[in-house]
């Protein structure tokens, strides 16, 4: 995959996203309550236990839920949110769903899509419609979706699951570049720190406890 390039020299990591008193009330009960956090170039580790809010406050850096206090200001232009596994998706063939997000995506990086497809063997299923699709190629759409659109705020909910060992392996490749982007944020849910993220500099944790 092409490399991600050096930051430009003497400039302080921008500010992608800033979170002030952030909160969502949602089914009756506080899902996410008073966060502030800032989203720089690199990588940020979302985590939290089960029911703990993790999935929502991506929805709410995507622009897909509205907050219910506080403030967001978002200075990224573009957000890469891919959820090929939702079932509206069903019928889409995997080819057409991602040259919609290329359509979608300035920065569209064409070599990365086309070095992911053959990394993660996805070649061969472009053709199906999402809902011959398993689980983890489903997955797997949406990361080449995500990681070549450059957008400057790129989300990734619990990207291990039901990946191949060899998937996992890319993965853990595309985020150790990630690590290092002087332009994209990304930030990545899970529960915990991921074995593969151990020893990578994180740009910052928004911790939502256990």
């Amino acid at each position: 995959m092409a490399s991600i390039g050096d930051a430009p020299a003497g400039l302080a990591p921008p500010v992608l996203l800033e979170a002030q008193g952030l909160g969502f009330d949602g089914w009756g009960r506080p899902v996410v309550a008073d966060l502030t956090f800032t989203l720089r170039p690199g990588l940020t580790l979302l985590r939290g236990g089960e029911g703990r809010g993790k999935t929502t406050l991506l929805r709410l850096l995507a622009g897909e839920l509205t907050p219910t206090a506080g403030q967001l200001r978002r200075a990224a232009a573009h957000c890469a949110w891919a959820q090929p596994a939702e079932p509206q998706h069903d019928a889409v063939v995997a080819a057409q769903w991602l040259e919609a997000h290329r359509a979608r995506f300035p920065g569209w990086r064409t070599d990365w899509a086309e070095a992911l497809v053959q990394a993660f063997g996805l070649g061969e299923h472009l053709g199906k419609r999402m809902e011959m699709l398993s689980t983890g190629s489903r997955r797997k759409v949406g990361l080449v979706a995500a990681a070549a659109s450059g957008a400057a705020l790129t989300l990734l909910d619990a990207p291990w699951a039901a990946l191949d060992a060899r998937s996992a392996r890319v993965l853990d490749e595309l985020l150790a570049e990630a690590a290092e982007d002087p332009r994209r944020a990304w930030v990545v849910a899970d529960y915990g720190l991921p074995a593969a993220l151990q020893g990578l500099p994180l740009a910052g944790c928004i911790d939502l406890g256990e």
